[in-house]
């Protein structure tokens, strides 16, 4: 996805997301950005990203749909050791919260939780927190989940 339409012209860094298929709404207002899913029309499994073909019976009858923001804390781990490779995310590493957090359409997925480590509880309500980060050719898009208030 870009964050600006087709023939408009700005100096502001060109958005894209972590992974194409994984986000939906538009990429320039936060706000809008959801998680992407499908659901099959088949058998009704609900899956993260865009699928053509439903990983659960095989069918290619399904239809492309915008996940919950909303979320529960499911399992976690702290992550204690920065992540090898090209680390995005801060120039200083601090641990922090990974877990797998069930949205409301029933479909769990592993994210970072962005809150104090000492505040991570099983059953905790998340919500969704697309963020922005600067890379050399433009600007990154990835997610998180945070406490919601």
């Amino acid at each position: 996805m870009t964050a600006f339409p087709p023939g408009s012209a700005s100096n502001e860094p060109q958005r894209t997301a972590v992974h194409e298929g994984l986000l939906c709404g538009a990429l320039d207002r936060l706000e809008e950005v959801r998680l992407a899913g499908t659901r099959c029309q088949t058998c009704g499994e609900v899956s993260l990203g865009t699928q053509t073909l439903c990983p659960n019976c095989g069918t290619g009858v399904v239809a492309s749909v915008a996940l919950s923001r909303e979320g529960t804390l499911w399992s976690y781990t702290v992550i204690r050791h920065c992540p090898p490779g090209d680390y995005l995310h801060r120039d200083t590493f601090v641990p922090f919260g990974s877990g797998l957090v069930e949205l409301a359409d029933g479909l769990r997925v592993l994210a970072p939780i962005d809150c104090p480590i000492d505040e991570l509880e099983i059953g905790m309500k998340l919500r969704l927190d697309p963020y922005v980060v600067q890379t050399g050719t433009g600007e990154l898009v990835l997610f998180r989940f945070i406490a919601a208030v």
